[in-house]
């Protein structure tokens, strides 16, 4: 039965109506508790766009000046679907932050066969095959990445291993955990937003798109590039607290709201579970249409 379910999902994941209907499902799933932000009802009238598989996909404002951005992609795990197709669809090139292991081993194969097509599908779960990936036209450099993990100071720290060994995700809050310092971890660099435009060589106020799916660090980093006066066009963000549920969880996801609104975002779009879209309130480009590039 369970595998039946799992192919229905598979199936209706290629749909426009899925994450809608997967928003109602998780609105209305009984039993634990939820964040005022997961019943947000999304808004209607934007061109909204899916990329990705249903584990790694993300949805978003498709408009034309994401055609030849550069964006900032943090977390990739072994699930590079939302970075591939972004960069095909769009001429983009997308900067990969991610310092785990298993993420820059995925990353290298990716970068190995650049230029292939596909050779098999996506697979359920977190945990891509290369070979599902289309690869045609994708020049080197279309795909960067940055073996370090976003944080609120360029530093040093402790990432530590997920809860459950076949997970690939590491977290700097250590969520899972509740919050403490214990659990093996790893050693690894951070950068904050503000360096990492630097390293790159990206201006702030050109940043069209940022997603970020870094395990419960996105509460400190969201609220650090707000305070260095970065405001990306779209931030496409995982809450992953909330798939762990708890009054310090709420606390901190209300507090970094608030700071969103304050700076002029609101959230316009969630899959009823942790996946949500804010834009820019000073961000209209989505009235001209995807590939309109008419300054009227």
């Amino acid at each position: 039965m369970r595998s039946l379910i799992d192919s229905f999902k598979l199936w209706a994941s290629k749909y426009p109506f899925y994450p809608r209907a997967r928003s109602i499902y998780h609105r209305f799933k009984p039993a634990v508790p939820r964040h005022p932000l997961q019943d947000l009802i999304p808004e209607q009238g934007y061109p909204l766009k899916r990329l990705g598989t249903d584990y790694g996909g993300w949805t978003f404002v498709d408009d034309s000046n994401l055609i030849g951005s550069t964006i900032i992609s943090a977390g990739l795990g072994e699930d590079a679907s939302f970075d591939v197709e972004f960069a095909r669809n769009y001429n983009a090139k997308v900067i990969v932050v991610d310092p785990t292991p298993r993420a820059i081993a995925h990353f290298n194969k990716i970068v190995a066969n650049l230029g292939r097509g596909r050779t098999s599908s996506y697979h359920r779960g977190g945990n891509q095959p290369v070979g599902a990936y289309d690869l045609r036209d994708l020049e080197p450099g279309t795909l960067q990445l940055i073996p370090k993990a976003l944080w609120e100071n360029s530093t040093s720290l402790k990432f530590f291993e997920p809860a459950n060994s076949q997970h690939v995700s590491h977290s700097i809050v250590n969520f899972q955990r509740g919050y403490g310092d214990s659990g093996e971890y790893l050693e690894v660099e951070a950068i904050t937003m503000t360096d990492l435009l630097a390293e790159c060589g990206i201006n702030g106020s050109d940043l069209q798109l940022v997603k970020l799916d870094i395990e419960g660090a996105e509460v400190e980093v969201i609220s650090d590039f707000l305070d260095s006066g970065i405001r990306p066009a779209q931030i496409l963000v995982e809450f992953d607290e909330l798939n762990v549920p708890c009054p310090r969880a709420f606390e901190r996801i209300d507090l970094l709201t608030k700071k969103l609104g304050i700076a002029g975002y609101k959230c316009i779009w969630t899959d009823g579970q942790a996946d949500f879209l804010f834009i820019s309130c000073d961000y209209r480009a989505w009235e001209r249409g995807p590939g309109d590039d008419s300054s009227n």
